[in-house]
């Protein structure tokens, strides 16, 4: 901008030295034609009075060269200037300054031709006898009747009128320069006046190019550059508020897309992947750095994925399909591939929609096995009781030992049911959240002391040893008859599963101040390492046989485990065979 200004500057002292410059000629040649037009009208009027008043003679040319120059000289001390005699045949008479014998025929000179064709001549030359710039002007003066005239020539030195010129082109010269300096400086304070609201305006579209569309001018003038600055800060309006529009907008779509629960990849037509969201590289197992600005076959993935794009790319139509990854991890994914192309316009690429439906899956195996276990467990002692009953209806009843024994089992087999249908209850409740939970304070030293002594007669009728461990002090808040619930579960399933003569112990400790862990532990007969991972499935068990003699139903850790993670604590297991086995419970201690 200060280069414009400095251009702006120069162009316009240029155009004032050119304009100031050609004045002072104009003026110069001017005043100085008017000079010398005023001095050839002075010395026509002096040389029509010499006319007048001459006395003009005849004769031989020895007495005219006298009369005449003395007549000359005589004028010239009048006039001031230099007095030519010319007779009508050209030949000098008498002149103020030469012998007029000496001087040429001047009847081809120029002002002696013009004076006798238009009246009155005039030439300006540099003299052949003086050396100087002189002005001639010769006028014709009739002497004889019918015969040329003769002619009176006046001749004046130019030296005075060129001293005026130069010193009138001085004083011109002075006044321009000061003229010059002053246009100069207007120039440049008019050049700044229009440069400096230019440079402001330009300096704002450079900020509002660079995004900072909080930059606008300030408006002093309401001119044109201040309608300019004006237009710039209603267009630095409108841009900031469609910008902070479209940045709210990219702001929701990027949050919506880093949370949504299904991968999101956009893929442009030319087949590079333009768009990835994060639950995408989760799946996917590449990162959008990785990926975004490459072809899709340049992505090491399964070549189904690869064949179902170019298939959507090429039928531009929606694809529906379920393939099961084995990287990052085995998982089974459900993919719909959408052509997009608004309407009315061109096919510009697919968006692949990845959801993962392994959970969804293997829940709906699991609700198939749910069910297949709920009607196994159902049928064992319907079909006990039912079976015992035809007996006795047969005749067995008239038997009164086999008719008790008989209804003993069915008894017990319907007792069994019942628990069943009760765990079956109380689980469907749990995990559906409709048990509502009372927290309370537990002082954790009386719950355990409380809770071992109910399981005493269990355990002593199999001769098996309750200990128990609890660091003092300790407090807990818990829903008291559901952590009951999962203790007394823990503990019978320790005594079920111990030989007589072993021992079943218990011991709390505190983790800091915020929560606690239980251990149950057991001499018993341990889990194998392969089914330690489904203990907690429902109806799962490690010794059907043996689980079926204890009167188990195979849903209590089951109930356990929901249990604990409604307390918001967390349930594990360890165990070796022959050895016995470990629960850890760790609850929070403020809920």
């Amino acid at each position: 901008m200060n280069s414009f200004r400095t251009r702006l500057t120069l162009i316009m002292i240029a155009m004032i030295a050119l304009s100031v410059g050609a004045a002072g000629l104009f003026m110069a040649k001017t005043f100085k034609e008017n000079h010398i037009n005023a001095l050839e009208d002075n010395m026509v009027r002096e040389m029509h009075i010499i006319s007048a008043k001459m006395e003009w003679r005849a004769g031989g040319l020895s007495s005219l060269y006298a009369h005449y120059t003395n007549e000359a000289k005589e004028l010239k001390g009048y006039t001031g200037a230099r007095v030519t005699f010319i007779r009508n045949d050209g030949v000098v008479l008498g002149d103020s300054d030469w012998d007029p014998k000496e001087m040429d025929n001047q009847l081809d000179r120029t002002e002696v031709k013009e004076a006798l064709r238009t009246g009155i001549g005039r030439t300006v030359m540099t003299s052949d006898t003086s050396n100087e710039n002189r002005m001639y002007v010769a006028v014709p003066v009739d002497i004889i009747p019918d015969q040329p005239p003769y002619i009176i020539r006046l001749s004046m030195s130019l030296i005075e009128v060129d001293q005026s010129i130069r010193n009138l082109s001085m004083v011109l010269v002075v006044g321009l320069l000061i003229l010059f300096l002053i246009a100069a400086l207007i120039s440049y304070r008019i050049a700044l006046s229009l440069t400096r609201p230019l440079e402001q305006i330009t300096k704002v579209a450079k900020r509002i190019k660079n995004m900072d569309y909080r930059a606008r001018v300030k408006v002093t003038k309401q001119d044109e550059i201040g309608e300019l600055g004006n237009a710039i800060n209603a267009m630095a309006d409108s841009l900031q508020v469609q910008m902070t529009r479209i940045q709210q907008n990219e702001n929701q779509l990027e949050s919506v897309l880093d949370n949504m629960i299904n991968g999101i990849v956009m893929i442009d037509r030319g087949g590079k992947i333009v768009l990835m969201n994060r639950r995408a590289e989760e799946v996917l197992g590449f990162s959008a750095r990785e990926l975004v600005g490459r072809h899709f076959a340049e992505a090491k993935q399964q070549y189904e994925l690869s064949q179902m794009i170019q298939e959507g790319m090429r039928s531009k139509k929606h694809l529906r399909e379920e393939i099961t990854f084995y990287f990052p991890e085995e998982r089974l994914l459900e993919l719909n591939l959408v052509p997009i192309q608004p309407e009315g316009d061109e096919f510009s690429g697919v968006l692949l929609v990845l959801q993962d439906v392994s959970a969804i899956r293997r829940l709906e195996r699991m609700r198939s096995e749910f069910v297949a276990n709920v009607s196994h467990e159902l049928k064992t002692p319907i079909t006990a009781v039912k079976g015992f009953a035809e007996t006795l209806l047969g005749g067995a009843v008239n038997d009164e030992e086999t008719a008790r024994s008989f209804l003993q089992i069915i008894f017990d087999e319907s007792d069994r049911l019942n628990r069943l249908i009760g765990d079956i209850l109380e689980l469907s409740k749990i995990e559906s959240r409709r048990v509502p939970l009372v927290f309370s304070p537990v002082e954790i030293d009386t719950f355990f002391t409380k809770s071992i002594k109910l399981m005493e007669s269990e355990a002593a009728r199999k001769s098996i040893e309750l200990s128990m461990n609890i660091e003092p002090g300790l407090y807990v808040e818990a829903d008291e008859d559901r952590l009951r619930q999962i203790i007394m579960n823990l503990l019978s399933n320790g005594i079920s599963y111990t030989p007589e003569g072993g021992r079943v112990s218990l011991k709390v400790e505190g983790m800091g101040d915020d929560h606690i862990r239980i251990h149950i532990s057991d001499t018993g007969i341990g889990i194998p390492k392969k089914d330690l991972p489904r203990i907690f499935e429902r109806f799962y068990r490690v010794d059907k046989a043996r689980s079926r003699s204890s009167g188990g139903t195979g849903l209590g850790l089951s109930i356990v485990k929901h249990l604990v993670e409604l307390h918001k604590g967390t349930i594990s297991v360890t165990s070796s065979v022959g050895v016995g086995t470990t629960f850890v419970i760790e609850l929070p201690v403020l809920q």
